[in-house]
């Protein structure tokens, strides 16, 4: 048996720059507080809790949810790299679906230092070390670059030695980014650039990639509550998003045989979740009008596209080009900014797109409200490797 999952509550918090946050433990407890608030419940009642992040102590869960109750329920610390705070959702949809509870909380949250992703652990094998040399092989000419911006630059770089796509075009990707961040008061970023912008800012590869083609850095939080049926009805709770499907994977042999850059940063895994959650809801990319997928680098949201199945391989600049990636367009992608221009605090990043299409599945998005909104999809990747991807439809 599966129980129909709803999510009730949502609540996000302002991503800030590094140095600018309060602590994790703030941020958490105040968006599980938003969350809570918005699903119109106590804390007493929620029976599981999933918390993400990725830089952190152990059991930093913990000390963010003592903050707003001990209630001694079972609190469930989650790391899966970028795709952290959708892992958490996962898990928490889960325990609801298979009727283990009711009622379950998901948190994700980071408190970032300035400067590109490090490991704290030097003495030992990095994530993926197996792999690397087939990646540096294919960017040889990257050496001393920081790994994110080497995989992901060189995955664009090899769309475009393949298809002939412009480096214009992943400038207008952040471009459109930066349009639907002036929206939201809950980005980093707010102020417009255009292709041109994006184009004469620092480059950090030439021919390949700027700054502003890349995330930033990034402290924040969010939160979800997700609820069964039969719960929602005896609280008098709201169950007007309902997750339709959702699915999670992991890195297949194609990812890095034969080798590309393409696969190495998760095309594959992006396909194979997409297709199960199309599958397993009756529906296909065509029905879909807005997504929120993971732009860590523009690079990455353009390969998406066709990840996703929203134009065919090889299309993606035709797509751009077209403005199907936003308003009046095929999808709109990203109408919170992304993490281009909203932030990237990888432990609360999946929960921040639950939040963005949860509000608009319930018309409340304000100025960035996409009309029509029956079903809402939603991209959370994080290389090592794990992709979640989820369905949300109206009930």
């Amino acid at each position: 048996m599966s129980e129909k999952v709803h999510v009730c509550g949502v609540g996000m918090i302002p991503f800030t720059k590094p140095g600018t946050s309060p602590s994790y433990v703030d941020m958490g407890a105040q968006a599980t507080r938003l969350a809570l608030a918005d699903a119109g419940i106590d804390y007493a009642q929620v029976q599981h809790a999933y918390v993400g992040f990725a830089y952190g102590q152990s059991t930093s869960g913990q000390s963010a949810l003592y903050e707003v109750g001990l209630t001694g329920i079972p609190v469930f610390n989650v790391n899966n790299a970028c795709a952290t705070g959708s892992t958490a959702l996962y898990l928490a949809r889960l325990a609801v679906a298979r009727g283990e509870v009711d009622c379950a909380l998901a948190l994700g949250f980071e408190q970032m230092e300035a400067g590109a992703l490090r490991s704290y652990w030097p003495d030992r094998p990095p994530t993926r070390a197996r792999f690397m040399p087939m990646a540096h092989a294919l960017t040889e000419d990257a050496v001393g670059m920081p790994e994110a911006l080497r995989a992901f630059g060189g995955a664009g770089r090899e769309h475009m030695q393949r298809y002939g796509t412009k480096m214009e075009t992943f400038a207008a990707i952040r471009a459109k980014a930066s349009r639907h961040a002036a929206n939201n008061p809950l980005a980093m970023f707010r102020n417009v650039v255009t292709t041109e912008d994006v184009m004469a800012d620092k480059v950090m590869w030439p021919g390949v990639m700027t700054r502003l083609m890349a995330c930033p850095p990034t402290c924040g939080a969010a939160a979800a509550v997700v609820v069964s049926e039969a719960f929602a009805k005896k609280h008098g709770l709201r169950s007007d998003v309902v997750i339709l499907a959702q699915a999670i994977t992991t890195d297949p042999a194609e990812s890095y045989d034969p080798p590309s850059m393409i696969s190495y940063v998760g095309s594959h895994m992006a396909s194979a979740a997409a297709r199960k959650v199309y599958e397993d809801a009756g529906v296909g990319p065509e029905d879909i009008r807005v997504c929120e997928l993971h732009d860590c680098f523009a690079h990455n949201e353009l390969l998406t596209y066709e990840a996703l199945g929203f134009c065919p391989t090889g299309e993606a600049e035709k797509f751009v080009m077209n403005g199907d990636n936003t308003y009046g367009g095929r999808v709109v992608t990203n109408p919170s900014g992304g993490l281009l221009s909203k932030g990237h605090p990888l432990g609360a990043t999946g929960l921040a797109q639950c939040y963005e299409l949860t509000h608009q599945l319930r018309g409340t998005a304000d100025k960035r409200q996409v009309e029509g909104v029956n079903l809402a999809l939603q991209h959370n990747i994080g290389l090592g490797g794990a992709c979640v991807v989820t369905l949300y439809g109206k009930n």
